[in-house]
């Protein structure tokens, strides 16, 4: 009986009774009803039953949240072992090491369940994860890891580097005897590690040694806890460091070319709605910021924390759903397009909350009031190809864009393939007058298209190496005589068959 189901369902996609998703979905209420409900199967069951010509024909309609993979990577998050902040603990964090879980994790996070359960062993984290994907039919061969966890930046070098290490062989299904092995390793690998972001605070991420370090592991982005650009609200809340640290991590983490992304916190202690979104407006109107990403972690009252002992006195309310509804409208309103927002909340389950936003899915509620009230949201992230349901089409027929503005001491390229108003890809060049040019990012958006495949979407269908000449010649054009290119081991071997050489942690060429 436990193979019968996922047996009909197979045989019914084979005869063409099921041909789309909404008659799969019938097939199983209809199960459902003859069998019981815990009787239908996951998709990845059906999935193990078809044979490779099937598996590619049927996909589109098994594969589980295919949203995962719409940005042209898999995401694969892992975490660090619970471990102490040396700085002491901000007043909105929760976990740590006396509640077993992470640092500003409350242990009941998807990523956080997964990490405990292996044991925060990251070879078994990646691995598990890889299988996950794979299960659902999604594909591996393009990874995106996130290291999690508090701030990776502040562990014990020994540790730091065996974590890394382990992740890489892990992508590589094999134990290399040092960390530059198993980076040379994953060049071929079946899952390439084409991005590493790893988190962590602002004045940890302030000399050229401490970048030079995160690089030399493998990383390409980074995560700053930046909060709020207010001095005495990160006083209040004990953060720790100001704003003045913010821009120099942001200054050398730039100049390194490193993609560097802002964890934003409204709703914080001692700030309201109105300075919130004056400093939000700052982030951009102050060429000292201008991220390349945000992550908004509206402030949540977790039991606990030292902010809930003033919430239960009175002297703390947090902003509520409508609030914050109507202030990330209005700042995602004003986001520029060569910013990718990548969440709008905590992953943090609604039962460990106690006083805040109780919806976990603030993303939709925001769309929908940004909708009412005619407003639009013009980030990476809204206007991907992938998810607009567009045909696949060459770049002959896509329009070339360039923004040009001025952050960190330098001039940036934002270099986009765009149709209509959708994103296929773009790539984002950095010049300063040294006469080296620094790319930090190249990417084409849309569904994951494995290595070596032929296109099916909007991936191998030469974008990227369209937007890598139109990069080279603009840096040409600045009198750059040298163009460095930030890449994870992964996506090395791409920038060698056009003509680069590795220097790790870049690839490199003359111009």
């Amino acid at each position: 009986m436990g193979n019968e189901v996922p047996q009909r369902i197979a045989e019914a996609l084979r005869s063409g009774e099921v041909s789309d998703r909404d008659s799969l979905q019938r097939l199983k209420m209809k199960l459902c009803s003859e069998l019981g409900p815990d009787k239908v199967p996951p998709n990845s069951e059906v999935l193990a039953l078809l044979n490779g010509e099937e598996r590619e024909r049927f996909l589109p309609l098994l594969v589980k949240k295919p949203v995962k993979t719409v940005s042209g990577v898999s995401a694969v998050a892992v975490m660090t072992s619970p471990y102490p902040c040396p700085h002491g603990k901000c007043a909105y964090c929760p976990g740590g090491v006396e509640n077993n879980s992470p640092q500003s994790y409350t242990g009941k996070e998807p990523a956080a369940r997964r990490a405990a359960m292996n044991h925060y062993d990251p070879y078994d984290q990646v691995a598990s994860r890889i299988s996950q994907l794979e299960e659902v039919g999604h594909p591996s061969s393009k990874i995106d890891l996130i290291i999690m966890g508090g701030n990776f930046t502040s562990r014990d070098p020994m540790y730091r580097e065996w974590f890394v290490k382990r992740c890489f062989d892990a992508m590589n299904g094999r134990p290399a005897a040092s960390l530059e092995e198993a980076q040379a390793a994953n060049g071929s690998a079946e899952h390439r590690c084409v991005g590493l972001t790893v988190e962590s605070r602002p004045d940890y991420l302030m000399t050229d040694k401490a970048v030079e370090e995160m690089m030399r592991l493998g990383a390409t982005r980074v995560e700053l806890g930046v909060q709020i650009l207010d001095d005495e609200v990160l006083k209040k809340v004990s953060r720790g460091h100001g704003v003045a640290e913010t821009v120099r991590a942001t200054e050398v983490c730039r100049r390194h070319g490193l993609l560097v992304c802002y964890h934003i916190m409204p709703g914080l202690p001692g700030s309201s709605p109105e300075n919130d979104l004056r400093c939000f407006r700052r982030l951009f109107s102050d060429p000292a910021f201008r991220p390349d990403g945000l992550k908004f972690y509206p402030a949540l009252v977790i039991p606990g924390t030292e902010m809930h002992r003033w919430w239960e006195a009175g002297e703390y309310v947090p902003p509520d759903t409508a609030t914050a509804v109507a202030l990330l409208s209005e700042m995602k309103s004003q986001v520029p397009e060569y910013v990718r927002i990548q969440r709008i909340q905590r992953d943090i389950p609604v039962p460990e909350i106690a006083a805040g936003i109780m919806q976990s899915n603030l993303r939709q509620l925001v769309q929908e009031n940004m909708a009412k009230e005619g407003l639009s949201c013009r980030c990476i992230r809204c206007r991907e190809a992938g998810r607009s349901g567009l045909p696949p089409e060459g770049p002959d027929g896509a329009e070339l864009k360039t923004q040009t503005y001025e952050a960190s001491g330098g001039t940036e390229h934002f270099i986009s393939f765009e149709t209509g108003d959708r994103i296929i890809g773009y790539v984002r060049l950095r010049t300063d007058g040294s006469g080296t040019a620094r790319i930090r990012e190249l990417r084409v958006a849309g569904q994951e298209t494995a290595v070596g495949k032929e296109a099916e979407g909007w991936q191998h269908r030469g974008y990227g190496k369209r937007l890598l000449a139109e990069a080279e010649a603009a840096a040409a054009r600045e009198g750059c005589t040298r163009m460095c290119v930030t890449s994870a081991p992964g996506a090395r071997e791409y920038y060698a068959k056009l003509g680069y050489t590795p220097a790790p942690p870049y690839m490199v060429k003359d111009l």
